[in-house]
């Protein structure tokens, strides 16, 4: 297993995409809605298995892209 990103831009991207699964994941569970609370438990848990920060950047997108598109489809 690779070792954590401990560069700061790896330790900021890791706290920003942290903190938007916290508040999807915060608004999820008060408005009872399953696709922001499963997003958001995905953003929380990706810096412990994506390391990089690019590549977090980019699963953090792809996460907001799809629940945007689960938001218009239904």
């Amino acid at each position: 297993m690779p070792d954590l990103d401990l560069s700061p831009a790896g330790l900021i991207a890791g706290m920003v995409v942290s903190s938007v699964g916290l508040g999807l994941y915060l608004f999820g569970k008060r408005n009872e809605r399953f696709a922001p609370l499963i997003s958001g438990m995905a953003l929380m848990a990706a810096p412990l298995v994506v390391h990089g920060a690019l590549a977090l950047w980019a699963l953090c997108g792809l996460v907001v892209a799809g629940l945007w598109l689960a938001a218009r489809l239904g």
